[in-house]
């Protein structure tokens, strides 16, 4: 396997138009920048631009809030995003340089107006607006792994120093396990492009908790998933109104139910007995769903890049060379290899692009057929402009066979009949690509097209072992195991015998 071959699938994301519109209609950031605006006459603040209780009302009632008993926490989380992105800017006063622990708690330390981020929201490019918004969703990241404020009051409350450990909260432990979370979300998109995307939250705390190799989860690490399940619940509220995740919250009067009884809040399965899985018949929404929307796909992503991880996504290889598209294709699920080639194909003329490919699709390694098979339905997309290029290659040994089923399929006159040694190398060289596909359907097809050579051609194996090609061997073995006919499957592993003795000499 090539050691730069991509190590997550890859995804299809909105443009960044369309993501830099959900970036600023997220509730939060929405309300962030109504504030920054809001602030263009000063605004006093204390200690690290914190809003102050007068103002706080104000700005409440400025986001039509009032009304809401969440509606002053929802008012300062705004404000604080405003100030951590830069839309607004804090301007020092005299009292700034006083020591803080001196001051009242209502003491202005500074004055808050618009910052210049604010007018990037309005002027700035899309990715301009990307970038304000990932700052901000960093913030609130780090805001969702924060310990409860109420066990951090309660243990100031009684003069003593903070203690983490009395908390039950590791700082590291707790962002690493989010960004497993996060992760896992991030491959359960780009695995099930186009289907339900909502992932049940026990579902999802297991898969971080629950060993692979354990058939039957134990009291202990159900009770960790349980515990997991409600972490998540109050860290995905956190992460809602930035936009990363769109998410139903566990229904409080489950919560509120089970906790009476002294029982974990996972659902009950056969006999009464938690599970990681909601029972079939159960409303599993009740449980808490989620799922990442496209702007928390394009911030996951970008947060892996960061750190080093290969996430591919269409439209990565359009300005590189036909070897490198033929080389990330067959790794690409179907409708999205369709797409990336599209796209590199957009970019070049027909003729240009045909001639590119057909180029990057020669060789003797072990990946060649790989590539000839990407090259092949990357060209079915190709125009018929591209028709004297094929022609180009018709003679190629290793080309000249699928140049012709290319004009073959265009209607295309005067295409010479190919030999029966150009036949049966492009028949060894279609099996030896699919033979590296491990989905169900790819070996299905195989299998149905393993009988059909033999049942179409009569003495296909005493020819196919004469065939000059590096995975001759290989194939007929493979086809000795597919075949359902044992006769048929017997003199296939002959063939390879012999296709092995003659390349050995």
């Amino acid at each position: 396997m090539s050691a730069d071959r991509p190590t997550l699938p890859p995804v299809r994301l909105h443009s960044e138009a369309e993501l830099a519109r959900d970036a600023l209609s997220a509730p939060l950031m929405a309300r962030a920048a109504k504030l920054a605006r809001w602030a263009e006459r000063g605004v006093p603040v204390g200690v690290g631009g914190e809003i102050l209780q007068d103002s706080l009302e104000a700005a409440t009632e400025h986001l039509g809030l009032s009304a809401d008993e969440d509606g002053p926490g929802y008012a300062a989380e705004a404000w604080q995003l405003a100030v951590d992105t830069g839309l607004v800017e804090i301007e020092e006063t005299a009292d700034e340089a006083a020591d803080a622990d001196d001051l009242p708690d209502d003491a202005a330390v500074g004055t808050a107006r618009p910052g210049e981020e604010l007018g990037m929201l309005t002027s700035g490019s899309p990715q301009d607006i990307l970038d304000i918004w990932l700052g901000g969703m960093e913030t609130v990241l780090a805001d969702a792994v924060a310990p409860d404020l109420s066990d951090i009051a309660d243990q100031l409350a009684e003069g003593g120093e903070l203690d983490l450990d009395a908390i039950d909260w590791n700082p590291e432990e707790e962002a690493e396990m989010l960004d497993g979370i996060l992760g896992n979300l991030y491959l359960l998109t780009a695995v099930n492009e186009g289907a339900e995307q909502d992932v049940p939250l026990p579902a999802l705390a297991a898969s971080m908790i629950v060993p692979d190799d354990m058939d039957e989860p134990t009291d202990d690490i159900l009770e960790e998933v349980s515990e997991a399940m409600m972490r998540l619940d109050d860290q995905f509220r956190v992460l809602e109104p930035i936009g990363l995740v769109a998410y139903t919250p566990v229904d409080e009067a489950l919560i509120e139910e089970l906790d009476e009884d002294g029982e974990t809040v996972l659902p009950q399965g056969p006999g009464g007995t938690a599970g990681a899985e909601p029972p079939a018949d159960a409303d599993v929404s009740r449980y808490g769903l989620v799922r990442l929307t496209p702007l928390g796909l394009y911030a996951v992503r970008a947060r892996m890049l960061d750190a080093g991880v290969h996430a591919p996504a269409v439209g990565d290889l359009t300005d590189k060379g036909a070897d490198v598209l033929l080389d990330a294709l067959p790794e690409y699920p179907e409708t999205l290899a369709q797409a990336e080639s599209e796209q590199w194909l957009a970019a070049r003329t027909p003729a240009d692009a045909a001639r590119d490919l057909l180029a990057a699709a020669r060789g003797d390694d072990e990946r060649a057929p790989l590539r000839r098979l990407a090259a092949q339905q990357t060209l079915s997309l190709v125009s018929p402009d591209a028709e004297p290029a094929l022609r180009e290659v018709l003679d190629d040994r290793q080309l000249g066979g699928l140049a012709r089923v290319w004009l073959a399929e265009r209607a295309a006159t005067g295409i010479p009949e190919p030999s029966q040694e150009m036949i049966f190398w492009l028949t060894v060289d279609t099996i030896a690509a699919q033979l590296d596909s491990a989905t169900e359907d790819a070996a299905n097809e195989l299998r149905e097209l393993v009988r059909s050579l033999t049942d179409q051609h009569s003495g296909f194996f005493d020819t196919a072992w004469r065939v000059d090609h590096p995975a001759t061997a290989d194939v007929l073995e493979a086809m000795g195991r597919l075949h359902p006919d044992k006769k048929a499957a017997k003199e296939a592993r002959k063939a390879a015998f012999k296709a092995r003795s003659r390349k050995a000499d």
